[in-house]
């Protein structure tokens, strides 16, 4: 196998994870919420403080001005 039908392949592969990822995502009630530094992105190389579940790792929201303030200081 080539590298274009290797890169093609995993590629696919890549694919079917981040669909399966986003369906338990979808699933997901998010009950538990912590803040956390994430890529928002996957091509993201700076990270961000975003409320992030527990549970499932999917991004559910933004902190205020207030929880950064206590996110920093802790």
């Amino acid at each position: 196998m080539g590298k274009p039908q290797k890169v093609a392949a995993l590629l696919e592969k890549r694919q079917k994870i981040e669909k399966e990822i986003e369906e338990l995502q979808n699933l997901c009630n998010h009950s538990m919420k912590s803040l956390k530094s994430v890529r928002e992105r996957v091509d993201s190389s700076s990270p961000v403080i975003r409320w992030v579940c527990n549970e499932c790792s999917k991004i559910i929201g933004y902190p205020s001005s207030e929880e950064l303030n206590k996110f920093f200081r802790e």
